[in-house]
């Protein structure tokens, strides 16, 4: 092998070092702690090309999915990593420096462009005054990544990368500063969980872990050689159903001695049916439970014990779909959806607050440039992806993130301006999928909704292109989406029914009203005080007007019905419907409930018996609901450095609860006589309804705003007020 290596190296200027020899040197010189070398060093953090280590770690969990025994990759492109990355450092050092180096790929170094022969990779001399420093690093199984660690010398964000093509930019980083840890090591957590055995035979077993989860099964005890097949269910009647289920799997057996087998497959279950070759025998069947190990930081409880149960069933159907991305469901697609993950971002903000999951799930969906179809080939998915960008730099204030994704945005956004029509709409064309929501409703033509939400998007890439200080193209978004506003006004509004319409198809009218574009408009503020009385009377609360059947859209629906005060409402509907599937049973939210079907109808979709996910994302919503509009908590300026606290008790006697923020817990309780709000730091501003002036704390001024409704300004960081009010 080392006579390999030298062979290969005079031939080719790559010093091959594999993670495995730098380990084992590794080990002989340091000390591992569990994230860094030593306190000087402890800076130094794994880079790689932007988004890269996002595309490669999407391709392996996108190619996971699998259905009644068959592969099922994604129907878009899925890109790959780049396999050879340069990494540049242009330093000035007063005196020489020794640098230790790590990498996750095979390298060759440069210093002002000289290759460096015959060095110790732990022991590296840079020399004093001003050069610099370049890497080489190819890696096709993994991403190309390095780890430098020197007093001064060591890698962070501020290395330049390329893929070779000319063109450079800023590294990017994440968590992973261990040398033994390159990002490629990625991985999710597993815990043990056990089932209870509801029926067993000679030949088969049937199981049930008592609720939904996710993992890798084990068959215990197994000896013989043969066959074992694995069926699993959402439901008794998936697992039961057997080659009807979405999932199963069949094992080939060859164990003289028993032992315990651990499926490979990850898969998503409540209950498994086992089913084996009469030769083999098997105890039992449990799992190992996996998950992505994230802190719950918010929190929600109030008076009505059925909203508690609702909060707690979405928050845990979200952790489960919540995994190296944020996915639509565990069962089923196991894929990333754009239009999906806008949503869970947004949850997340009110739950774990993990921007790691968010900033992996928005580089693995947009993935490399060309672009040349919408993201997961739907139009509506590409803008949302845009929104959900700046809606991240909203809640976090991480301007770096902006700075690394944007020129992404930008090649996005030009692609999508490059196929409006000559008024300056979008409409799907050949390749796209105009989605908007599972319903029967037109979607040829200018739809208004997907106009809305375009405009949203540039409104977005405007404030971003600020930001990165791209003045030019700022103003160029600008002014297109202050036109664009315009235009959907002069377009769809309609007088006579006092609502948007639904669409214009080859320049004929809609005179249809549904409530996507009504509702969205009010949840973007687009509309004045007085047209967003008219959606509510006309649209959100007519019940003529088609209704949204899905979590998805109630997601906006609900709130929407918060923006316009009609939260009563909003948790009435919420205690039917998310009650609704708790009565048949569920431990996560379903894809879609419809409350007239009866019996094994619940499981059905897309033409088959079991095709519905019963553990989708985008069904968790209550857990942004009730954080955003009950504890009335979000941020009015980038990463809280101002924000609102305007509890509503929406008919309950009490809530309570924190919202998490990127400098801490906001903390909140309110009754009908009394408010405790547990500031951050930042400026935060309390608004509530009383009969009469509340009383606060000396010191602590009381604004009027109008009748009944007062403002305090939060202004002491970290410190509990204590508000009591009529």
């Amino acid at each position: 092998m080392l006579k390999q290596e030298e062979q290969h190296t005079e031939n080719y200027p790559f010093i091959i070092m594999t993670r495995s020899i730098q380990l084992s040197v590794l080990l002989v010189l340091i000390t591992f702690s569990s994230f860094a070398l030593d306190n000087s060093n402890k800076e130094a953090k794994w880079i790689w090309y932007p988004g890269d280590f996002e595309v490669w770690l999407h391709t392996q969990v996108a190619g996971r999915r699998q259905e009644r025994g068959q592969p099922y990759p994604p129907f878009w492109r899925v890109d790959s990593h780049y396999g050879v990355v340069l990494f540049e450092k242009k330093y000035d050092n007063p005196v020489a420096e020794k640098v230790q180096i790590f990498s996750d790929g095979r390298y060759h170094i440069r210093i002002d462009g000289v290759v460096i022969n015959n060095f110790d990779p732990m022991n590296l001399q840079l020399p004093a005054g001003k050069h610099s420093l370049t890497f080489l690093v190819e890696n096709y199984k993994s991403v190309p990544s390095i780890l430098v660690k020197g007093e001064n010398v060591f890698t962070d964000e501020s290395w330049l990368v390329t893929n070779q093509d000319t063109k450079y930019y800023n590294a990017a980083s994440g968590l992973f500063s261990d040398p033994e840890l390159p990002p490629s090591t990625f991985h999710l957590s597993l815990s043990p969980v056990s089932s209870k055995v509801l029926d067993k035979t000679q030949n088969s077993i049937f199981v049930d872990f008592g609720k939904e989860t996710f993992g890798k099964v084990i068959a215990e005890n197994v000896k013989g050689k043969g066959k074992l097949k694995l069926f699993y269910g959402e439901t008794k009647q998936e697992a039961l159903a057997e080659t009807l289920a979405e999932t199963y799997d069949y094992l080939d057996v060859n164990n003289v001695i028993p032992s315990n087998d651990t499926i490979n497959n990850t898969r998503a279950f409540r209950f498994i049916k086992a089913v084996w070759d009469q030769p083999v025998s098997v105890e039992n069947i449990s799992a190992l439970y996996e998950y992505l190990p994230v802190e719950n930081r918010g929190n929600f409880e109030c008076s009505d014990t059925l909203l508690n149960q609702i909060y707690r069933t979405s928050l845990y159907t979200l952790h489960l779909n919540t995994r190296e991305f944020h996915l639509d469901g565990i069962k089923r697609d196991r894929w990333v959806w754009s239009g999906d993950a806008y949503q869970s971002y947004l949850m997340n903000f009110y739950t774990f607050f993990d921007e790691e999951v968010n900033k992996r799930t928005i580089n693995a969906l947009r993935g490399h440039d060309p672009v040349e179809r919408h993201i997961n080939t739907i139009l509506d998915y590409s803008f949302y992806w845009m929104i959900g960008i700046y809606d991240n730099y909203m809640y976090t204030g991480d301007t770096s993130f902006v700075r690394q994704i944007y020129p992404r945005m930008k090649t996005l956004m030009d692609f999508c301006l490059g196929r409006t029509n000559s008024y300056g709409f979008v409409e799907g064309l050949p390749g796209d999928w105009v989605f908007i929501d599972w319903a029967p409703i037109e979607k040829k033509g200018e739809v208004s909704f997907e106009q809305l939400l375009f405009c949203r998007s540039l409104e977005a890439m405007a404030k971003c292109s600020e930001l990165v200080s791209d003045r030019d193209s700022a103003a160029k978004y600008s002014k297109i989406s202050a036109d664009l506003k315009q235009k959907i006004t002069d377009t769809f509004w309609s007088d006579k029914r006092n609502a948007f319409l639904h669409a214009r198809n080859n320049g004929v009218l809609s005179q249809n009203v549904t409530r996507y574009t009504n509702m969205f408009a009010i949840l973007f503020d687009y509309v004045d005080a007085q047209k967003k009385q008219m959606i509510r009377e006309n649209v959100i609360l007519n019940d003529t007007i088609l209704k949204i059947t899905t979590p998805y859209m109630k997601f906006y629906e609900l709130a929407a019905l918060c923006e316009i005060n009609e939260k009563e409402k909003v948790l009435q509907f919420v205690k039917d419907y998310w009650g609704g599937m708790l009565n048949l049973g569920a431990t996560t939210v379903w894809e879609a409930y419809d409350p007239t079907q009866k019996g094994d109808e619940h499981y059905a979709m897309y033409g088959r018996p079991f095709g519905k996910s019963l553990c989708h994302a985008w069904g968790a919503n209550p857990v942004y609901l009730f954080g955003k509009y009950l504890l009335g908590v979000k941020p009015l300026a980038p990463g809280y450095k101002t924000y609102l606290v305007e509890p509503s008790l929406a008919g309950l006697q009490w809530i309570r609860g924190r919202v998490p923020t990127p400098d801490g817990n906001i903390e909140v309780y309110a009754d009908k006589k009394l408010m405790k709000i547990m500031t951050v730091g930042g400026t935060g501003i309390l608004r509530l309804h009383s009969r009469k002036n509340p009383v606060a704390e000396k010191g602590v001024e009381v604004k009027k705003l109008a009748a009944d409704y007062y403002e305090i300004a939060l202004t002491e960081p970290f410190k509990e007020y204590v508000i009591k009010y009529w």
